[in-house]
């Protein structure tokens, strides 16, 4: 059964691919999901938005986004699009300007991003979450964050089993908890600001690689899921609108493994959960002789209140470790070390009220191993000591006002319109001068006020 899943899987692929004849930023709230099961999106996702998904959202993802109940033309056309429209404002003007076409501060986005989606069911037992996006800071087209699903459900003694086969570009983008890095907060970001330049190799890969697993889902509690993700050959890269990460193409195949367990009582919901993912990158094609190796292992958690609707609250978490063996870039001189280590924590509390008025509050740090040479001094970019370490508090407020049962064009139409304050008490480092050419990190605290739309 494990093996028809698998060739299943990779035959959602290429039906995938013919439909949108291309193959990242974060979107999981799409109304064709909604047409299809006949729910609001509230039913799927707290506060009536995505992507963080409740319990019942989480149910339709693992079950391979099949479930139905809509009626009408409507709910048989898995077809959603998406608009993101925004504003960044820094404290301090960067360097050069933020984009092709965009100045060093100030910039007002209408077309920050475009997407066209494939969202729902296939057939009983396959479906698929893709898309496609055009991004007004780039301008291009590209294959974005797409997750393709086959499952079945059987009774196996007293239990209920998922077995499903998954087939994704973006390691943690097929994970059902916003704890991981595909869906974590923020749900939405600039791309018109300065960003620290360490993280965690599982999240830099997303669009250049292909990945298959299997997992199973058991009474609704026990999660587990392994696979391993490749890289796109170059000419696939190409025809998809994406390119080789910096970092390397992966060498061989980069395992995946993801174990979770939840609980569902009272309205609420509660996660404890770990993965893995070693990504062995092969960096000749960065003038580097040899591969590097990257090692990411976490923990996460996460808790939810819903209660009757009027009060929503929830905490996601997760903490991971990242061993480097940096001997390419160390045999080169691009480093001044063949071991390195990262960390990260990243911790997130929301509140909503009426499933309308959001409040969101996160914190995110980031330290390890200083390198001069691998974090070397660069105007705005770099690091003045060789440190990656950095801290960020993020807070954000809301408004929702579609979503619900009884809305304007329920449930065809929904937006979130937003502001969002990014402060960083440490960036690259340092705090004063971090990047050896006088900015301070206080000149990237970004001020970021977005339109969400889906439709």
């Amino acid at each position: 059964m494990i093996s028809r899943l698998f060739k299943a899987s990779l035959a959602t692929l290429g039906l995938g691919t013919v439909v949108l004849g291309l193959a990242t930023r974060p979107a999981e709230a799409v109304p064709s999901f909604a047409a299809q099961t006949g729910q609001a999106c509230v039913a799927c996702h707290v506060g009536g938005f995505g992507p963080q998904l409740t319990p019942f959202g989480i149910a339709f993802k693992m079950t391979g986004y099949t479930l139905q109940g809509g009626s009408g033309l409507a709910s048989e056309i898995p077809i959603a699009a998406m608009v993101m429209t925004d504003f960044t404002h820094t404290v301090k003007d960067q360097g050069s300007p933020a984009a092709t076409h965009y100045g060093t501060n100030n910039n007002f986005s209408p077309d920050d991003q475009i997407s066209l989606f494939y969202g729902g069911r296939i057939t009983d037992f396959m479906g698929a979450l893709a898309q496609v996006t055009y991004s007004g800071p780039d301008n291009a087209v590209y294959w974005d964050n797409s997750d393709f699903r086959a499952v079945v459900t059987k009774e196996i003694g007293s239990h209920d089993v998922v077995f499903g086969a998954d087939l994704n570009n973006n390691p943690t983008v097929q994970d059902a908890y916003n704890t991981l890095y595909a869906w974590g907060f923020p749900y939405i970001s600039s791309a018109l600001s300065l960003t620290p330049a360490a993280t965690p190799m599982v999240s830099q890969l997303g669009g250049s690689v292909v990945g298959v697993s299997l997992y199973t889902w058991v009474d609704q509690n026990w999660y587990a899921e392994i696979g391993g993700y490749r890289t796109l050959g170059y000419s696939d890269l190409r025809r998809i609108g994406n390119s080789l990460p910096s970092p390397g193409g992966i060498d061989g195949v980069a395992p995946y493994v993801r174990v979770a367990r939840e609980w569902t009582w009272s309205s609420q919901l509660a996660e404890v959960g770990g993965m893995f993912f070693e990504a062995p990158l092969n960096e000749t094609g960065n003038g580097l002789p040899g591969s590097n190796r990257y090692v990411d292992y976490g923990i996460d958690a996460s808790w939810q209140f819903l209660g009757s609707g009027k009060h929503a609250f929830s905490v996601n978490a997760n903490l991971l470790n990242e061993q480097q063996y940096l001997n390419a870039s160390y045999s080169a001189g691009a480093a001044s070390k063949d071991y390195h280590q990262l960390t990260q924590f990243r911790i997130v509390g929301a509140y909503n009220y009426m499933q309308t008025y959001g409040a969101s509050l996160g914190y995110q740090q980031t330290w390890g191993t200083k390198d001069t040479l691998l974090y070397a001094p660069a105007q705005d970019s770099g690091s003045a000591n060789g440190s990656p370490n950095s801290q960020a508090i993020i807070a954000q407020v809301d408004w929702t006002p579609f979503g619900k049962p009884d809305s304007w064009l329920a449930p065809y139409f929904n937006v979130r319109l937003g502001l969002q304050y990014v402060y960083y008490p440490q960036f690259n480092g340092g705090n004063a001068n971090y990047d050896g050419f006088g900015r301070s990190a206080s000149g990237n605290n970004t001020l970021y006020a977005f339109a969400w739309f889906a439709f």
